[in-house]
């Protein structure tokens, strides 16, 4: 049953960790291809420093679920 749930945990963050890249990178392309104003890129560039931040904060609570996982077995 552990190993159902560490399974499901490690693909759901794959899953989410490729969801939140192709975002970014789907941000990153509309910001260069984007012939806005200044004020329109720094928004766009505050997204995208958002979207990172939150990809950190989700590596840190996976790693966290993961070792709560692999004390518990112990």
């Amino acid at each position: 049953m552990n190993s159902v749930i560490i399974v499901a945990i490690v693909f759901g963050s794959i899953v989410t960790i490729a969801g939140l890249l192709c975002g970014t990178v789907l941000v990153i392309v509309r910001m260069r291809k984007s012939s806005s104003s200044s004020a329109g890129s720094a928004d766009e560039a505050r997204m995208v420093q958002e979207l990172y931040r939150g990809l950190e904060r989700m590596e840190q609570r996976v790693e966290a679920l993961e070792t709560i996982l692999m004390d518990k077995e112990k």
